[in-house]
């Protein structure tokens, strides 16, 4: 699916009838902040919020999509992994994990997860598009992780008896640690139905580098009733408890095997890390 770019937003009479646009989704603020045309006012005054506190958001969240691309062609290439579980998939927005894991492997698998009915929409259009592998959509939230792991969507497109690459990029700084789950138990339930040789990558935002403009952004967040919950290099580490991590382990986002080396790791204020299984 091409990108889409454009101000005016999403079309109103494409909007799914459960859908209340008046208030933010995160889905929908990234998408304003990559450009995207699938949002609402309300997205966009949150997303212009917490740009006053960080006025760079953009292009950290163009560094989140740009990890993505380099951890799913690692995993498609060099891990070899054929199958993919995109949490927090958000707007459909090109390059789609599952056109960068057929480019490698067209057998490739992927199943996109959110809770937003407007990325649903959307995916319909995303699933039309499939090469040899499959793809397909699941409507869920990542605070009850059962129904994903049971959902016949995900049954019917992934064989959990081989190993599948789970995807957590920007997602689990929605959830707080006072949560039942909370954001450690969600992995974990999630990973506990992987088989070995399973991978996970994780990008999540910290106030380790610039912490006065990370607090600003979780108060604008707040204001909006959206939660943000910055957490430190140990935090992001303790979340790959257990797993392998691969090198170079939990780095900035902007240092994570880049294509090109950075001017300067630390201007996007997210962790990033895969690890594998044992």
């Amino acid at each position: 699916m091409a990108q889409t770019r454009g101000v005016a937003g999403a079309d109103p009479d494409r909007v799914p009838q459960e859908i209340n646009t008046n208030v933010a989704h995160p889905a929908r603020v990234y998408d304003a902040w990559l450009g995207g045309k699938d949002n609402f006012p309300a997205d966009r005054a949150l997303a212009e919020h917490i740009m006053e506190a960080i006025p760079t958001m953009p292009a950290m969240a163009a560094a989140n999509r740009a990890f993505l691309s380099r951890a799913v062609r690692y995993l498609a290439g060099e891990a070899g992994i054929r199958q993919f579980l995109d949490i927090g998939t958000g707007i459909p927005t090109s390059p789609n994990v599952h056109e960068i894991a057929q480019a490698i492997a067209p057998s490739a698998r992927v199943v996109y997860v959110d809770n937003d009915p407007i990325v649903l929409a959307h995916a319909r259009a995303l699933l039309t598009s499939q090469n040899a592998g499959e793809t397909a959509f699941i409507l869920a939230d990542l605070r009850n992780p059962e129904t994903i792991l049971d959902d016949p969507a995900l049954k019917a497109t992934l064989d959990l008896s081989q190993p599948v690459a789970v995807l957590m990029v920007a997602v689990l700084m929605y959830f707080s640690d006072t949560e039942d789950p909370n954001p450690y138990q969600m992995v974990s339930t999630l990973l506990e139905r992987m088989p070995s040789g399973s991978y996970l990558a994780i990008t999540h935002p910290t106030a380790d580098f610039d912490s006065a403009a990370m607090l600003g952004a979780v108060a604008a967040a707040k204001q909006s009733g959206v939660t943000l919950v910055p957490r430190s290099q140990a935090e992001i580490e303790a979340t790959f408890s257990g797993l392998d991590l691969v090198e170079p382990g939990v780095v900035p986002v902007l240092a994570w095997r880049p294509d090109e080396p950075p001017a300067d790791p630390q201007s996007a204020y997210y962790w990033a890390g895969i690890a594998q299984k044992p």
